[in-house]
Protein backbone atom coordinates (compact mmCIF):
# COMPACT_ATOMS: atom_id res chain seq x y z
CA UNK A 1 0.00 0.00 0.00
CA UNK A 2 1.78 3.33 -1.40
CA UNK A 3 0.93 5.37 1.76
CA UNK A 4 3.50 7.91 0.92
CA UNK A 5 2.54 8.94 -2.60
CA UNK A 6 1.82 12.81 -2.76
CA UNK A 7 -1.73 12.36 -3.50
CA UNK A 8 -4.55 10.70 -2.23
CA UNK A 9 -8.02 11.08 -3.25
CA UNK A 10 -7.59 13.99 -4.84
CA UNK A 11 -5.51 15.49 -1.72
CA UNK A 12 -1.88 16.80 -2.12
CA UNK A 13 -0.88 15.74 0.69
CA UNK A 14 2.01 17.62 0.40
CA UNK A 15 0.26 20.80 0.85
CA UNK A 16 -1.94 20.07 4.05
CA UNK A 17 -2.00 22.81 6.05
CA UNK A 18 -0.11 23.08 9.14
CA UNK A 19 -2.12 24.70 11.76
CA UNK A 20 -0.63 26.27 15.17
CA UNK A 21 -2.13 25.24 18.56
CA UNK A 22 -4.24 28.23 19.21
CA UNK A 23 -5.37 28.17 15.51
CA UNK A 24 -6.82 24.54 16.17
CA UNK A 25 -8.41 25.49 19.59
CA UNK A 26 -10.07 27.98 17.95
CA UNK A 27 -11.30 26.40 14.81
CA UNK A 28 -12.67 23.52 17.18
CA UNK A 29 -14.33 25.87 18.55
CA UNK A 30 -16.28 27.21 16.02
CA UNK A 31 -16.56 24.07 14.08
CA UNK A 32 -18.84 22.22 17.46
CA UNK A 33 -20.53 25.76 17.31
CA UNK A 34 -21.76 24.96 13.92
CA UNK A 35 -19.58 26.52 11.83
CA UNK A 36 -19.46 24.37 8.39
CA UNK A 37 -16.51 26.84 7.22
CA UNK A 38 -13.89 26.31 10.42
CA UNK A 39 -15.43 22.78 10.71
CA UNK A 40 -13.91 21.71 6.95
CA UNK A 41 -10.85 23.84 7.67
CA UNK A 42 -10.34 21.80 10.75
CA UNK A 43 -10.98 18.51 9.14
CA UNK A 44 -8.25 20.06 6.52
CA UNK A 45 -5.73 20.60 9.77
CA UNK A 46 -5.91 17.37 10.75
CA UNK A 47 -5.42 15.06 7.90
CA UNK A 48 -2.06 14.66 8.62
CA UNK A 49 -3.13 12.67 11.28
CA UNK A 50 -5.25 10.25 9.42
CA UNK A 51 -2.19 10.06 7.21
CA UNK A 52 -0.01 9.06 10.00
CA UNK A 53 -2.55 6.11 11.27
CA UNK A 54 -3.23 4.40 8.15
CA UNK A 55 0.47 4.02 7.69
CA UNK A 56 0.30 1.71 10.70
CA UNK A 57 -2.40 -0.41 8.23
CA UNK A 58 0.44 -0.73 5.07
CA UNK A 59 1.20 -4.26 5.29
CA UNK A 60 -2.14 -5.23 4.27
CA UNK A 61 -2.30 -4.89 0.79
CA UNK A 62 -5.45 -2.42 1.32
CA UNK A 63 -5.49 0.98 -1.39
CA UNK A 64 -4.62 3.44 0.25
CA UNK A 65 -7.57 5.96 -1.24
CA UNK A 66 -9.78 3.93 0.47
CA UNK A 67 -8.47 3.56 3.93
CA UNK A 68 -7.63 7.38 3.71
CA UNK A 69 -11.53 7.41 3.59
CA UNK A 70 -12.26 5.60 5.96
CA UNK A 71 -9.60 7.38 7.84
CA UNK A 72 -11.46 10.89 7.36
CA UNK A 73 -14.63 9.34 8.59
CA UNK A 74 -13.43 8.63 11.65
CA UNK A 75 -11.64 11.90 11.97
CA UNK A 76 -15.05 13.30 11.17
CA UNK A 77 -16.97 11.22 14.52
CA UNK A 78 -14.32 12.45 16.43
CA UNK A 79 -14.41 16.03 15.85
CA UNK A 80 -18.12 15.76 16.10
CA UNK A 81 -18.26 13.93 19.47
CA UNK A 82 -15.48 15.37 21.04
CA UNK A 83 -15.96 17.16 24.62
CA UNK A 84 -13.67 20.04 24.74
CA UNK A 85 -14.79 20.56 28.74
CA UNK A 86 -12.29 17.58 28.78
CA UNK A 87 -8.80 18.06 29.55
CA UNK A 88 -8.29 15.79 26.91
CA UNK A 89 -5.96 16.58 23.49
CA UNK A 90 -7.96 16.06 20.31
CA UNK A 91 -5.26 13.86 18.72
CA UNK A 92 -5.51 11.73 21.70
CA UNK A 93 -9.37 11.32 21.24
CA UNK A 94 -9.50 10.92 17.45
CA UNK A 95 -6.67 8.56 17.00
CA UNK A 96 -8.52 5.79 18.62
CA UNK A 97 -11.16 6.83 16.56
CA UNK A 98 -9.54 6.63 13.66
CA UNK A 99 -8.39 3.44 14.05
CA UNK A 100 -11.12 2.34 15.38
CA UNK A 101 -12.82 3.06 11.88
CA UNK A 102 -9.78 1.52 9.72
CA UNK A 103 -10.32 -1.61 11.74
CA UNK A 104 -14.17 -2.08 11.04
CA UNK A 105 -13.67 -1.52 8.13
CA UNK A 106 -10.80 -4.02 7.43
CA UNK A 107 -13.08 -6.45 9.56
CA UNK A 108 -16.41 -6.31 7.79
CA UNK A 109 -15.71 -4.91 4.01
CA UNK A 110 -13.22 -6.40 2.74
CA UNK A 111 -14.11 -10.28 2.62
CA UNK A 112 -16.12 -9.14 -0.99
CA UNK A 113 -14.41 -6.93 -3.42
CA UNK A 114 -16.97 -4.13 -4.15
CA UNK A 115 -16.32 -1.92 -6.88
CA UNK A 116 -15.13 1.78 -6.09
CA UNK A 117 -17.76 3.16 -7.83
CA UNK A 118 -20.17 2.07 -5.28
CA UNK A 119 -17.57 1.67 -2.34
CA UNK A 120 -17.69 5.68 -2.76
CA UNK A 121 -21.48 6.01 -2.60
CA UNK A 122 -21.22 3.89 0.54
CA UNK A 123 -18.78 6.11 1.95
CA UNK A 124 -20.39 9.58 1.25
CA UNK A 125 -24.23 7.78 2.57
CA UNK A 126 -22.67 6.87 5.97
CA UNK A 127 -20.82 10.07 6.14
CA UNK A 128 -24.47 11.84 5.23
CA UNK A 129 -26.14 9.72 7.77
CA UNK A 130 -23.98 10.92 10.41
CA UNK A 131 -24.10 14.11 9.73
CA UNK A 132 -27.95 14.04 9.23
CA UNK A 133 -28.12 12.39 12.75
CA UNK A 134 -25.72 14.68 14.42
CA UNK A 135 -27.90 17.92 12.80
CA UNK A 136 -31.82 16.55 13.62
CA UNK A 137 -30.71 14.09 15.96
CA UNK A 138 -33.38 11.30 14.91
CA UNK A 139 -32.47 8.18 12.35
CA UNK A 140 -32.53 9.65 8.94
CA UNK A 141 -34.58 7.88 5.87
CA UNK A 142 -33.01 6.64 2.56
CA UNK A 143 -34.34 9.87 1.02
CA UNK A 144 -33.09 12.17 3.26
CA UNK A 145 -29.78 10.83 3.02
CA UNK A 146 -30.40 10.23 -0.90
CA UNK A 147 -31.33 14.27 -1.03
CA UNK A 148 -28.34 15.06 1.21
CA UNK A 149 -25.50 13.76 -1.25
CA UNK A 150 -27.46 14.15 -4.60
CA UNK A 151 -27.62 10.59 -5.70
CA UNK A 152 -30.70 8.35 -5.87
CA UNK A 153 -31.91 6.61 -3.05
CA UNK A 154 -31.45 3.34 -5.51
CA UNK A 155 -27.86 4.30 -5.74
CA UNK A 156 -27.56 4.46 -1.89
CA UNK A 157 -29.16 1.46 -1.08
CA UNK A 158 -27.64 -0.88 -3.50
CA UNK A 159 -24.14 1.16 -2.58
CA UNK A 160 -25.11 0.15 1.19
CA UNK A 161 -25.90 -2.96 0.37
CA UNK A 162 -23.04 -3.88 -1.18
CA UNK A 163 -20.52 -3.37 1.70
CA UNK A 164 -22.50 -5.09 4.23
CA UNK A 165 -20.67 -8.63 4.98
CA UNK A 166 -22.44 -11.85 4.98
CA UNK A 167 -22.42 -13.28 8.64
CA UNK A 168 -22.67 -16.97 9.93
CA UNK A 169 -25.74 -18.24 11.67
CA UNK A 170 -23.79 -19.60 14.20
CA UNK A 171 -21.80 -16.37 14.62
CA UNK A 172 -22.50 -16.31 18.66
CA UNK A 173 -24.58 -12.97 19.88
CA UNK A 174 -24.66 -12.89 23.56
CA UNK A 175 -23.32 -15.48 26.45
CA UNK A 176 -24.65 -15.90 29.89
CA UNK A 177 -23.67 -18.41 32.44
CA UNK A 178 -22.05 -20.14 29.73
CA UNK A 179 -25.01 -20.64 27.79
CA UNK A 180 -24.24 -19.02 23.91
CA UNK A 181 -26.76 -17.50 21.94
CA UNK A 182 -26.49 -17.49 18.30
CA UNK A 183 -27.78 -15.71 14.70
CA UNK A 184 -30.27 -18.65 14.54
CA UNK A 185 -31.44 -18.20 17.53
CA UNK A 186 -33.05 -14.53 16.31
CA UNK A 187 -33.97 -16.00 13.41
CA UNK A 188 -38.38 -16.59 12.93
CA UNK A 189 -38.72 -19.75 10.34
CA UNK A 190 -42.39 -19.52 9.72
CA UNK A 191 -42.61 -22.48 7.18
CA UNK A 192 -41.22 -24.80 10.17
CA UNK A 193 -44.85 -25.49 11.21
CA UNK A 194 -45.65 -28.86 12.97
CA UNK A 195 -47.17 -30.15 10.00
CA UNK A 196 -43.67 -30.93 8.38
CA UNK A 197 -42.61 -32.85 10.68
CA UNK A 198 -45.28 -34.79 13.19
CA UNK A 199 -45.43 -37.12 10.60
CA UNK A 200 -43.18 -39.17 12.32
CA UNK A 201 -44.29 -41.10 15.05
CA UNK A 202 -40.90 -41.70 17.05
CA UNK A 203 -40.17 -37.98 16.99
CA UNK A 204 -43.74 -37.15 18.39
CA UNK A 205 -43.27 -39.84 21.03
CA UNK A 206 -39.93 -38.77 21.87
CA UNK A 207 -41.74 -34.86 21.88
CA UNK A 208 -44.35 -36.30 24.68
CA UNK A 209 -41.84 -37.72 27.02
CA UNK A 210 -40.36 -33.87 27.74
CA UNK A 211 -41.83 -32.44 31.01
CA UNK A 212 -44.26 -29.98 30.20
CA UNK A 213 -42.21 -26.45 29.78
CA UNK A 214 -39.87 -28.01 27.67
CA UNK A 215 -42.38 -29.11 25.84
CA UNK A 216 -44.15 -25.92 25.39
CA UNK A 217 -40.77 -24.35 24.59
CA UNK A 218 -40.11 -27.04 21.60
CA UNK A 219 -43.58 -26.68 20.60
CA UNK A 220 -43.19 -22.94 20.18
CA UNK A 221 -39.76 -22.88 18.28
CA UNK A 222 -40.19 -25.49 15.89
CA UNK A 223 -43.88 -26.08 15.27
CA UNK A 224 -44.79 -22.30 15.20
CA UNK A 225 -41.51 -21.06 14.25
CA UNK A 226 -40.52 -18.28 16.89
CA UNK A 227 -37.77 -16.93 17.97
CA UNK A 228 -36.13 -17.72 21.34
CA UNK A 229 -36.91 -14.15 22.25
CA UNK A 230 -40.51 -14.23 21.43
CA UNK A 231 -40.60 -17.51 23.26
CA UNK A 232 -38.79 -16.34 26.46
CA UNK A 233 -41.67 -13.58 26.36
CA UNK A 234 -44.41 -15.50 26.12
CA UNK A 235 -43.23 -18.26 28.95
CA UNK A 236 -42.12 -15.63 31.40
CA UNK A 237 -38.41 -16.61 31.65
CA UNK A 238 -34.74 -15.17 29.82
CA UNK A 239 -33.67 -15.54 26.21
CA UNK A 240 -30.97 -17.86 28.04
CA UNK A 241 -32.99 -20.23 30.30
CA UNK A 242 -34.89 -20.86 26.97
CA UNK A 243 -31.76 -21.83 25.50
CA UNK A 244 -30.95 -23.67 27.80
CA UNK A 245 -33.94 -25.79 28.23
CA UNK A 246 -34.37 -26.07 24.33
CA UNK A 247 -30.82 -27.28 24.58
CA UNK A 248 -31.69 -30.02 27.21
CA UNK A 249 -34.34 -31.14 25.62
CA UNK A 250 -33.29 -31.62 22.35
CA UNK A 251 -30.62 -33.38 23.55
CA UNK A 252 -33.49 -36.03 25.36
CA UNK A 253 -35.06 -36.29 22.38
CA UNK A 254 -32.27 -37.47 20.40
CA UNK A 255 -31.20 -39.76 23.58
CA UNK A 256 -34.58 -41.32 22.84
CA UNK A 257 -34.47 -41.61 19.48
CA UNK A 258 -31.55 -43.35 18.92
Amino acid sequence: MAVYKVEICGVNTASLPLLKNDEKDELLKKALAGDKDARERYIKGNLRLVLSVIQRFSGNGENADDLFQIGCIGLMKAIDNFDISQNVKFSTYAVPMIIGEVRRYLRDYTSIRVSRSLRDTAYKAIYAKESLMKRNQKEPTVNEIAAEVGIPKEDIVMALDAIQTPISLYEPVFSEGGDTLYVMDQISDKKNKEDNWVEDIALSEAISRLPEREHHIIKLRFFEGKTQMEVANEVGISQAQVSRLEKNALKAMRNYLS
